[in-house]
């Protein structure tokens, strides 16, 4: 419920009548669900009325659900992700960070206006589907969402709704980082049961990198044996290449359409930075990662509805084109696609940037062999050499095992227990990790050898299952065709 004092909704700073109004909307939407009494509902989109035209007064502008005050909306000038020295800076292409922890994801949520996915939202995740949290959940690697509520509903009410993800194929060697929107997206089409799209946007690659076309689509046809190896289910899923697809699929070109004309220039440069230097395929290109959140793109699935409503799990570097689709969305037709958020997955170097595809030493490769892994993980950095000082916790740089012994490790920084948090998957085992690392016990080594023990066999089953999918599979997955549903 919006936590807004009666008669004092008009105050506050926009950021909070921001905050306030999301609520309160959500309220809204929670009374209606729930068929409250006419007076209730009434009284709560007075309120809500109330609080818009507050904001408008503080802000000078219409409330947009995706945009908080300050960031820039879709038709404004300034850069959405302009960030002050010193500040994170997150984009689609560049992930950077002075902190040794890594992004600020609290901050991120109120710079992108986005929710925080907490407890009573994993609850309600727990009812719905009857099957415990996945531990990306319960370890907040997911950590951000935007309704997510609605798509709960919707199930709930025996309503369909599908869901979509994506690959930017930029080489032929996926790193284990890939994985991770992958995993959890397998995890949500098992406990949910529903169809599942994934782009390969090779065309983005191809205009962003120095590759042939034919380089492209050779990335995401080896890009998509490793989706593939990650267990989905071939009578559910439809992975498709955009060279490939667009092509022949007029109802997804439709959308694009209707998307590139309801978009200006102005807009992308806003969202996404572009310049007058770009080329205009880079320009246009935001419309093509937006049409996969409409059903109809996919006629051979959905028939012609255009109503069912579509979930993006994502890394957050993402979020950019997915707030362009959200606004375009209504005024095209459509509901507007709900994301769920992960964070990034570190480098080997240290949290300050997410792990490369290009640069083979940040990265635990999926082609990797059991010895390259443990020299990777052996050789990458320890924070464990970074100790909390007995200086009102500064961190200074600890030579010794005695001092380890004595400061113990900062699992905050340390990038081989950020590992663990990803991919082990007992909660005991790890808490465990945590505390004996953390006073000492356990040596930075001994965390390395825990991790490089979880890597390998988790690799080497992922590269046999690799093995068994044939270029007739992925073409098989690759094919538009009916998935096991029947859409009317």
């Amino acid at each position: 419920m919006a936590d807004v004092p009666n008669g004092e909704q008009g105050c506050g700073s926009p950021l909070e009548l921001f905050k306030n109004i999301a609520a309160q909307g959500e309220l809204v939407r929670a009374l209606k669900a729930r068929n409250a009494a006419k007076d209730e509902i009434d009284s709560a989109v007075k309120m809500l009325l109330s609080l818009k035209m507050s904001y408008k007064a503080a802000t000078g502008e219409d409330y947009k659900a995706d945009y908080p005050p300050g960031d820039p909306a879709p038709g404004s000038d300034s850069g959405l992700d302009a960030t002050e020295a010193g500040e994170d800076f997150v984009d689609p292409w560049t992930v950077q960070t002075s902190s040794a922890k890594g992004i600020d994801y609290d901050k991120l949520i109120v710079r992108f206006g986005s929710s925080k996915i907490d407890k009573e939202l994993i609850n309600r995740i727990e009812r719905a589907t009857g099957q415990r949290p996945h531990h990306f959940l319960r370890r907040g690697i997911f950590f951000s969402h935007r309704d997510m509520h609605q798509i709960l509903d919707a199930y709930e009410n025996k309503k369909p709704f599908y869901l979509y993800t994506g690959r930017g194929p930029s080489s032929e060697a996926m790193h284990v980082g890939h994985l991770i929107p992958f995993i959890f997206t397998k995890w949500l089409q098992d406990v949910f049961n529903v169809p599942l799209v994934i782009q390969m946007t090779d065309d983005e690659k191809y205009l962003w990198k120095d590759l042939t076309l034919d380089q492209a689509y050779g990335y995401a046809v080896e890009n998509a044996k490793d989706i593939i190896a990650c267990g989905f289910d071939i009578k559910k899923t439809f992975i498709f290449s955009d060279l490939d697809y667009m092509g022949m699929s007029p109802g997804f070109y439709k959308n694009v359409v209707k998307i590139q004309k309801h978009v200006t220039f102005n807009q992308v440069k806003g969202i996404f930075g572009f310049t007058d230097s770009d080329c205009i395929g880079k320009i246009s290109f935001p419309a093509i990662q937006a049409a996969p959140s409409f059903s109809n793109s996919f006629p051979q699935i959905f028939r012609d509805r255009t109503d069912v409503q579509c979930l993006i799990p994502c890394a957050i570097d993402q979020d950019p084109y997915f707030r362009m689709t959200r606004d375009v969305a209504p005024r095209i037709g459509y509901p507007k696609p709900a994301l769920l958020h992960s964070t990034f997955f570190p480098a080997l170097q240290g949290a300050q940037t997410k792990m490369s595809a290009s640069d083979p030493n940040s990265s635990i490769f999926l082609t990797d062999t059991a010895k390259q892994i443990k020299t990777k993980v052996s050789t990458a950095r320890g924070a464990g050499s970074l100790c909390a000082g007995p200086h009102h916790g500064e961190t200074h740089m600890q030579d010794t095992i005695e001092e380890h012994r004595q400061f113990g490790g900062n699992c905050d920084v340390d990038v081989s227990f950020m590992y663990l948090t990803f991919f082990l998957e007992d909660d005991d085992r790890l808490e465990q990790i945590r505390k004996d690392y953390t006073s000492g016990a356990m040596l930075t080594g001994e965390l390395k050898k825990e991790l490089i023990e979880v890597l390998q066999p988790l690799i080497a089953e992922h590269q046999a299952r690799r093995k068994e999918v044939t270029d007739e599979i992925v073409k098989e997955f690759m094919t538009p065709r009916k998935l096991s549903y029947d859409f009317e």
